[in-house]
């Protein structure tokens, strides 16, 4: 497999991810296991920036304006660099706002090295009720409306991010949505008169 078909895979697996996350986002347990498989799925991707590779670098992230004038602005590289910072800043963000709101509940971690038996059983109550009570309680602070503003914004930046990629970049976006390469049209000879 090449960096670029890995690259590809990590980007349809995160994807799918994502909109799942987002599409579960009522739905307590799922959505936070969800959300961890993205974490570690974002701690992946940092690892491999760390290989060297070009492709795989976190310039890919980091918008040049250099050349960027009104006659190029539609297809500079520049805008979908900053639409995928966009994306990266967001998801990170997204991420890390869902795990601090959990802080480890879903999967099984202690919040504290101590955990008294009543805290035990508060949480093994709420998480019986579908982790309502929970959410009900943290939604409304800071970081659960960070939390859900950011998971909103992301889901702007991506439809912008694929309707650019869709409208300037059509190659790029058939591979990575696996789509075959459209074949070059063969002109038909013309019949001899």
């Amino acid at each position: 497999m090449t960096i670029m078909h890995g690259l590809r895979a990590y980007h349809a697996v995160l994807g799918l991810l994502v909109i799942a996350a987002f599409l579960t986002g009522d739905l307590g347990t799922l959505h936070a296991v969800l959300g961890y498989a993205i974490a570690i799925i974002i701690g992946g991707r940092l690892v491999a920036a760390l290989s060297g590779l070009r492709q795989l670098g976190l310039s890919r992230f980091y918008p040049r304006f250099d050349g960027l004038t009104l006659d190029n602005a539609a297809a500079h590289p520049a805008i979908s660099k900053a639409l995928l910072a966009g994306i990266a800043g967001c998801l990170i963000l997204a991420t890390a706002t869902g795990v601090a709101l959990d802080r480890g509940r879903t999967i099984g971690l202690a919040t504290s090295a101590v955990t008294t038996e009543a805290q035990a059983r508060d949480d093994s109550h709420e998480r019986r009720r579908g982790t309502e009570a929970f959410r009900g309680e943290h939604e409304d602070s800071i970081v659960g409306e960070s939390h859900e503003g950011l998971s909103n914004a992301l889901m702007v930046i991506v439809a912008l991010h694929v309707a650019y990629l869709l409208m300037f970049k059509r190659p790029l976006a058939r591979f990575m949505l696996f789509l075959a390469s459209p074949k070059p049209r063969v002109p038909t000879p013309e019949p001899a008169p």
